[in-house]
């Protein structure tokens, strides 16, 4: 399924009227994503509202780095944490649509009168979709409507809405992601312009975009190093250029991995393929092709 009217952004680079989509892999990708978001808020003038039935103290990007009063935070209305039943549940505890844009609407005004100046919102549906009295996709798509009618205009709320991939069918995942405009991704752990090197988690590895050059040997070496041993994943393919002592690289540090483990190069662009078929695959052991353009799923 082709993908490319949506805008993918890195989290850092959010903006107001952002209606934002993360379907996480696993905990790690979650809080590697949301964190961030949660985290830069607080550290300037903007609020952040966390639906969730976590204390405020346990919410992702308040656990490490620089430490955060959070009590001070939730006090003066910065940091406002609302349970699922305040902001969705109908009191028969059912999922009601039109309660969680009542909740999004009435906490921008609220963080427009307090004199912030933006709001961000987050909170995860998983517990919607894989918990008992799971509601109808249609409930669910009209609430995600909804929610994006009231975020996408404003100059100054923006929202991730949360999902575990695997607490539904792809279809399903499917089809929550297109009532969202703007794919939210990890932040990138280099970007100089010219190499970017992005984390992914399932399958784990890394995605490379643009050019690996003789300069930027040392950063993806250091990259590479920092993955667990075992089956890593490169994505390539928006890797438009890579030299020979890349390659090399790349068959060193497979051969260092320990046995069962390998170094498999997804979805090869047809420039950096022709470079490998040109030098023989069997001149660099320690790396598997793995799935090509064609295969992709879709749902990234």
């Amino acid at each position: 399924m082709d993908t490319s009217w949506f805008a993918k952004r890195p989290v850092s680079a959010l903006r107001p009227g952002d209606h934002g989509w993360l379907a996480y892999s696993s905990h790690e990708e979650r809080d590697r994503v949301i964190g961030p978001f949660v985290r830069e808020g607080l550290e300037t003038t903007e609020k952040v509202v966390y639906v969730t039935d976590l204390p405020a103290e346990r919410l992702p990007g308040l656990g490490r780095g620089r430490p955060i009063d959070v009590d001070a935070l939730v006090r003066s209305s910065q940091l406002r944490v609302i349970t699922p039943r305040e902001a969705c549940l109908d009191r028969r505890g059912a999922f009601e649509p039109a309660k969680m844009a009542d909740t999004v609407a009435r906490e921008l005004g609220s963080a427009f009168g307090q004199g912030f100046r933006a709001m961000r919102l987050t909170t995860d549906h998983s517990w919607l979709l894989n918990g008992p009295g799971r509601p109808d996709l249609g409930r669910m798509l009209g609430c995600e409507h909804r929610v994006g009618d009231t975020v996408s205009p404003s100059t100054m709320a923006m929202a991730i809405c949360q999902v575990d991939r695997h607490a539904c069918r792809p279809a399903e995942l499917a089809a929550l992601r297109d009532t969202h405009e703007v794919l939210v991704e990890v932040n990138p752990e280099f970007d100089d312009g010219i190499l970017k090197i992005v984390r992914t988690f399932e399958p784990d590895g890394l995605r490379v975009e643009g050019e690996l050059d003789a300069a930027r040997h040392s950063v993806f070496s250091d990259q590479l190093h920092r993955l667990r041993p075992g089956r890593i994943h490169l994505d390539l393919s928006r890797l438009g250029f890579i030299d020979l002592g890349g390659l090399h690289l790349l068959a060193k540090h497979a051969t260092r991995l320990p046995a069962g483990a390998a170094l498999i190069l997804d979805h090869l662009s047809p420039d950096v393929e022709s470079i490998i078929d040109m030098v023989g695959w069997h001149r660099l052991p320690g790396l598997a092709r793995g799935r090509r353009l064609a295969e992709t799923e879709g749902i990234a």
